[in-house]
């Protein structure tokens, strides 16, 4: 039996690969499971981006259903996500809070200008003081919280119109009461 162990550990590990293999291949790796969802979405309050002296956050939006989509210049992925955000943003029927993350002024002004701004207000955490309590990973990351605060959905990674129609969209209209 002992000369057998080698194959048994062998085939331990073959399988314990296959399946990481399969599982990465069957599930979508921007829908991670966030142990926020469901509940209360951190309180903030964080410079404008228009206005640093000036803060906006979670009170400000206290009653009101809204968009928090994290975003930087430096994000290539921003890049694709934009357009799709620009196209979507009036649409959604949410207020929509641009999220500027690390991100230098210059660069965030220079990236808006070219691209287009389609959030209601832009808030910045260039210390991720915030980021740490919502939990996220990188840009993009978007986060559907309800009139109560409380966190409905988190999409990691580029909001496609797939995802906005099949699954935000929807989502929306629940938080409404299915009226639109």
């Amino acid at each position: 039996m002992g000369r057998f162990l080698p194959l048994i550990g062998f085939a331990l590990i073959a399988g314990l690969l296959g399946f990481g293999i399969y599982w990465n291949k069957s599930h979508d790796q921007r829908e991670v499971p966030s142990p926020l969802i469901g509940k209360s979405a951190p309180t903030f309050a964080l410079p404008l981006f228009d206005d640093p002296g000036k803060t906006f956050g979670s009170a400000d939006l206290k009653g009101e259903p809204y968009l928090l989509n994290v975003f930087g210049s430096w994000c290539p992925s921003c890049v694709e996500e934009h357009p799709v955000i620009v196209r979507y943003a009036k649409e959604l029927g949410v207020k929509v809070v641009g999220y500027n993350w690390k991100d230098d002024p210059t660069d965030a002004r220079a990236w808006l200008a070219r691209f287009g701004n389609p959030y209601d207000v832009i808030v910045v955490d260039a210390e991720s003081r915030v980021a740490i309590d919502f939990g996220v990973y990188g840009a993009p990351e978007t986060f559907l919280v309800d009139g109560n605060g409380v966190i409905r959905l988190k999409r990691i990674g580029v909001l496609t119109p797939d995802y906005i129609e099949k699954t935000l969209k929807p989502a929306i209209v629940a938080l409404r009461g299915g009226a639109r």
